[in-house]
């Protein structure tokens, strides 16, 4: 409600965005390919962020799922990606911030700033996120590191207007 998105697009979205998240790696890479869904280089070494692959494959199939946005939002939940659309931000912020979650250590910044200006916030998601893959010595998705940098720039591109504007 807070940015005016559709909010019968956002509730089946944040429905079904974890609908596949309940498969192991190795079942979630075999559905894939039995369904003929490509997977990336990426995606074979960081098969974590496939439900989100397959959750959107099976929003359509199984569910009827055709609105595309909705399908976005499944999709780009656990990567992100740059650009995205605003229902999409709304599920990976969400999906980020969400009640149960609370080993992110930036999370009693991160989760009121989703209500005051989302694509800082998604930075800050996509900024702790790569960190702390970083110290886990974890392979990263191509697509996260891609959605980083994009809302990086829109962070730094925002502070170089703010600093220009209070001199």
């Amino acid at each position: 409600m807070r940015y005016g998105c559709d909010l019968e697009k956002a509730e089946i979205a944040g429905l079904l965005h974890d609908c596949a998240k309940h498969y192991s790696d190795e079942t979630i890479i075999k559905k894939c390919l039995m369904e003929g869904l490509s997977l990336s280089e990426d995606e074979r070494k960081a098969p974590a962020v496939l439900h989100a692959k397959y959750g959107a494959w099976l929003a359509k199939k199984k569910y009827n799922i055709q609105d595309e946005e909705v399908i976005g939002a499944i999709r780009w939940h656990t990567t992100g990606r740059p650009n995205m659309s605003l229902l999409e931000k709304i599920v990976f912020t969400a999906d980020y911030i969400e009640p149960r979650r609370d080993k992110a250590s930036n999370l009693p910044v991160v989760r009121p700033l989703a209500f005051t200006d989302l694509d800082e916030c998604v930075y800050l998601i996509l900024r702790d996120t790569l960190s702390y893959l970083d110290s886990k010595d974890c392979y990263v998705d191509s697509m996260t590191n891609q959605a980083y940098y994009y809302y990086k720039q829109l962070h730094d591109s925002k502070n170089r207007e703010e600093k220009g504007g209070n001199e």
